[in-house]
């Protein structure tokens, strides 16, 4: 049976035209539901941003996922995980388009399944935003290299059972090495889940955290940069100003 995909939800910026476009995807076998507190953190951060929602491709109501075939295995994953990050792209243009938005101005977030089909679009489309944020994904490969014009932004819980935290060890040491610009942060005793201590370190890199594409403009090529560290204290709650992405 084919299951029409629903609308994607969105929120229009507070008033005029959008500064800043973000486009949030939730994990598998879940809904926009699932991304609420991201959402709303976004849009108290950034009030002149338009936020999308997409329901992922697959899958109905309420356990909608972003691939082609429930619990692949390694292998089938990967390339599956590959054709929906061109899917993803094509629609990001057509939106950035339509509402006449740079890539540069464009945010992408993902949990879950959805982080790593966010990871495969900004690393096979060059330029198609200026930060990822990646929460608590299974990445389906190592990139084979670096986006040079976006920032990745991975958040993980410490103890997460279902992708565990290694992972996005490794997959930020080798983005240092092919020289791309990646933080980690950790939320120690967290699981899988989009839990606020992780949301809050987003907002927090998206609003204080300069692209290392900026810094070399100033300051010539830094250091690689290693930023891991707990993420669940109070500390960095956002701000309610309009922040920036660059």
């Amino acid at each position: 049976m084919t299951h029409t995909r629903p609308e994607p939800l969105i929120i229009e910026p507070s008033a005029g035209a959008p500064a800043q476009l973000f486009v949030v995807l939730h994990g598998e076998s879940a809904a926009p539901d699932q991304v609420l507190g991201l959402v709303g953190a976004i849009r108290q951060a950034f009030p002149q941003a338009l936020i999308v929602q997409p329901h992922g491709r697959f899958g109905a109501g309420a356990a909608r996922r972003w691939i082609a075939q429930a619990e692949p295995d390694a292998e089938a994953y990967v390339g599956l995980v590959a054709d929906a990050g061109t899917v993803l792209a094509a629609e990001i243009r057509s939106l950035q388009q339509a509402r006449r938005l740079s890539g540069e101005q464009t945010a992408l977030a993902g949990f879950s399944e959805g982080a790593a089909v966010v990871l495969e679009a900004v690393c096979a489309h060059p330029g198609l935003a200026g930060r990822a944020l990646l929460f608590s994904t299974r990445f389906a490969t190592l990139p084979q290299a670096a986006p040079a014009q976006t920032t990745l932004h991975l958040l993980h819980g410490a103890a997460d059972g279902v992708a565990p935290v290694d992972q996005a060890r490794q997959v930020h040491g080798h983005l240092a090495e092919l020289g791309g610009d990646a933080t980690l942060d950790m939320a120690s005793h967290v699981g899988h889940e989009l839990h606020e201590a992780l949301v809050r370190q987003a907002i927090t890199r998206l609003q204080n955290y300069l692209p290392l594409r900026s810094w070399e403009s100033v300051m010539g090529a830094p250091a690689a940069r290693v930023d891991e560290y707990s993420a669940d204290d109070d500390s960095g709650k956002p701000s309610a100003e309009n922040g920036t992405l660059h």
